[in-house]
């Protein structure tokens, strides 16, 4: 079989550039000083293993620091962010880990959710090659650096979205109208169709009113990110992408895309709910959080035993079940 040629270089004033400029300015813009102070903390806790610490997430969107704080804590290796070996051996076998912190600032009390994973990991899950897609998820969406040890950490950070975006799109591309030549496209229909696809893979609760939600918080961002992901991925010869008067035109091999992704489906559900097990036991009180976060995107109200809540790792169980057998978290 002949051998694929090479894509092009890319230009330093090319659609590459200009997305991961894009990226980086969204990157460096400051965060609220609730939000620096909780991420010097998460920084703090986890030592001179910390390279970054990444915002993201509704609070993120809604500009507040009420609520729980998301954030990715990015670490050169795990042996070195630990005091015990256990939590190391269990980010490197499947990563992230969860934790949850609630602290004080100012006569409040901040809450978080932290999701630990090393620079390379994160770096490898952002990529089309992932089998899961939480990573690419999540950082094809704006984040914000709230900490950041070095230029390098910096820059890695910013390669990790561009890749995540470029990820993002190819793979929500077979969310699009089926057809075997060229289809139309648009920014809102790209990021519409992958948040339904890798949210329904990631087991998670968003009512289409949700994804639209995100959508329209920033649509011209989202637009923007989606048209130079596009023009990259024409660079790089995966697909042919043109502007037209009345819209994006795209053709691609869409049977190899519908394949690749489903295959990777049942996959990143498999390792969502090996996530969900794992995170039993580094989360802290995790079924009233789970529930509550079933109640917020659902508004399905589950209500716990008082046994249950003083021993969820035991009782909570046949309440996370009927949670996945009746589709209310999916």
């Amino acid at each position: 079989m002949a051998e694929k040629p090479a894509a092009p270089a890319a230009s330093a004033d090319g659609p590459e550039a200009r997305l991961r400029e894009r990226l980086a300015r969204e990157l460096a813009a400051p965060v609220a000083p609730a939000v620096a102070a909780l991420a010097a903390e998460l920084a703090r806790r986890h030592g001179s293993a910390v390279a970054a610490v990444v915002f993201y997430g509704s609070c993120l969107r809604k500009r507040t620091h009420e609520g729980v704080l998301d954030f990715y804590v990015v670490v050169d290796g795990y042996r070195a962010a630990y005091e015990g070996r256990a939590l190391a051996i269990a980010n490197a076998v499947l990563p992230p880990n969860v934790f949850y912190l609630e602290w004080p600032f100012e006569g409040e009390t901040l809450r978080t959710k932290y999701a630990l994973i090393s620079s390379a990991d994160l770096q490898r899950r952002a990529s089309l090659g992932a089998l899961d897609c939480r990573i690419w998820a999540r950082f094809c969406q704006p984040a914000a650096l709230a900490f950041t040890r070095d230029p390098a950490a910096r820059a890695a950070v910013e390669q990790t979205a561009t890749t995540a975006c470029l990820t993002f799109v190819e793979r929500a591309l077979t969310g699009l109208p089926e057809t075997t030549g060229d289809r139309h496209a648009s920014g809102e229909a790209i990021f519409r169709a992958g948040l339904r696809q890798t949210y329904a893979a990631e087991l998670r609760s968003e009512r289409p009113e949700t994804v639209r939600e995100l959508y329209d918080a920033d649509a011209d961002r989202y637009d923007a990110v989606a048209h130079d992901a596009l023009a990259v991925l024409a660079e790089r010869r995966r697909l042919t992408f043109r502007d037209e008067p009345g819209g994006w035109v795209v053709r691609a091999p869409w049977p190899a895309l519908r394949r690749a992704w489903r295959v990777r489906r049942p996959i990143a559900k498999l390792l969502a709910i090996a996530g969900l097990l794992k995170t039993a036991f580094t989360f802290g009180d995790w079924v009233p959080y789970v529930l509550w976060k079933v109640e917020r995107h659902t508004a399905v109200a589950i209500e716990l035993t008082p046994r249950q809540r003083r021993h969820p790792l035991i009782f909570g169980w046949p309440v996370i079940y009927r949670v996945l057998r009746d589709g209310i978290y999916r």
